[in-house]
């Protein structure tokens, strides 16, 4: 009987070294398409149906799957599917017919109570999270500072005070429900009795319902208020950023926290320096005569102008480093560095007498006077 089945993979449609989750997949596309309620009286339907769980019984479970792959069906006949008025049981079916049906499901021909779960109105529930978007600029972000800005967000009704319901009166449960938001609706099916939950139409998923509603927040038990807030942005914030405002964003109901304001920051970029995580970068110019002679220049900080030593014979590209002159950690760790990247500048629109200079100052270098550039001609030649 074994010799008859078809290979488990073969059935899925997977690869022997396929993943758990490739398994799953495979398994859930092939579920919802032979699923017997969505092809009622088809015969092939239904026996494809029960194949490809009697493949993904065996295959999603790590020991029989093992077995399975040493010993093939014999490996797993006795302990393969149960099936649905069995013993098995469903374990991780149950989302895969909570996506055909769009309920969640007590049980199958006796498994579970299919007893409906607590409703949204009798639990607290969380406000809802505030996203506010703000604009910085260069030297802002790098030191911190302190913004207001105005936000609206839903506070607990001063009316009614939260419950929904007109002043003098209450909300009432619902007598459908008894309270619980959900109801229970069980159909008889090719496999038995099946139990599905879905919201209660009369609550609307509620738990209670408000028989004269408050005028002032028309029975949400919440209204909106424009506030000002003050933000403490701290030294080292960056572009994507996020500052959370703990408590501060929409209040909840029936008693559940408020949501966070979530502050997404956006730096403006600076004319000179560049910024790549705590350290800064900057390029700066120097003249063609401090380059071969060496100079003692001021250079840019974000902390103002510094004294920095450039040596006699600089060339275009060189780096240096000045220590702690960066970002500061928006951690605490430290600060980063600034580094000067260099740009050698040549004089432009020269005199006529100038010119003379320069050509009577290159007749007098030698090789020494441009060794990097001697030795690429050096090589150069050599290659021809």
């Amino acid at each position: 009987m074994s010799e008859e089945k078809r290979d488990y993979y073969e059935v899925l449609g997977v690869d022997k070294n396929a993943s758990a989750d490739e398994i799953k997949k495979a398994y859930r596309k092939l579920a919802m398409k032979y699923h017997p309620d969505r092809n009622p009286g088809n015969k092939e339907a239904e026996e494809k149906f029960k194949e490809i769980n009697e493949a993904y019984e065996v295959l999603s479970d790590e020991d029989k799957r093992r077995n399975y792959d040493q010993f093939g069906h014999a490996g797993v006949d006795g302990q393969g599917f149960g099936g649905f008025g069995g013993g098995s049981g469903f374990g991780g079916f149950d989302d895969i017919f909570s996506d055909l049906f769009g309920g969640s499901f007590g049980g199958f021909g006796g498994f579970g109570g299919g007893s409906a779960s607590g409703g949204q109105r009798s639990r607290p529930t969380r406000g809802a999270d505030l996203r506010i978007n703000l604009r910085l600029s260069f030297k802002d972000a790098i030191f911190g500072t302190e913004k207001k800005i105005k936000i609206k967000r839903k506070e607990t009704c001063t009316v009614c005070g939260g419950t929904g319901a007109q002043k003098g009166s209450h909300p009432r449960t619902c007598d459908k429900c008894g309270g619980s938001g959900q109801v229970t609706m069980r159909r008889q099916t090719a496999f038995g009795m099946m139990a599905q939950t879905v919201v209660c139409d009369k609550c609307h998923g509620e738990g209670q319902i408000i028989d004269n509603p408050c005028t002032h927040c028309h029975g949400s038990g919440l209204e909106e208020k424009e506030r000002t807030i003050k933000i403490t942005i701290p030294a080292g914030v960056d572009n994507d950023s996020v500052l959370p405002l703990r408590g501060q964003g929409n209040a909840g109901t029936n008693g559940g926290a408020s949501g966070d304001i979530l502050v997404y920051i956006n730096v403006e970029a600076d004319p000179i320096f560049k910024r790549r995580g705590d350290d800064i970068y900057i390029e700066l110019p120097i003249s063609f005569m401090q380059a071969a002679l060496g100079d003692t220049i001021e250079v840019p900080t974000v902390d103002g102008k510094v004294k920095m030593k450039i040596p006699e014979g600089t060339q275009t590209g060189k780096e240096f480093r000045m220590r702690g002159k960066g970002v500061k950690n928006v951690n605490g760790y430290g600060r980063g560095d600034q580094y000067v990247s260099i740009r050698v500048e040549t004089p432009q629109k020269l005199t006529r007498k100038q010119k003379d200079l320069m050509r009577k100052f290159g007749e007098s270098l030698t090789k020494k006077n441009h060794q990097k550039g001697a030795s690429f001609w050096d090589r150069v030649r050599g290659a021809l």
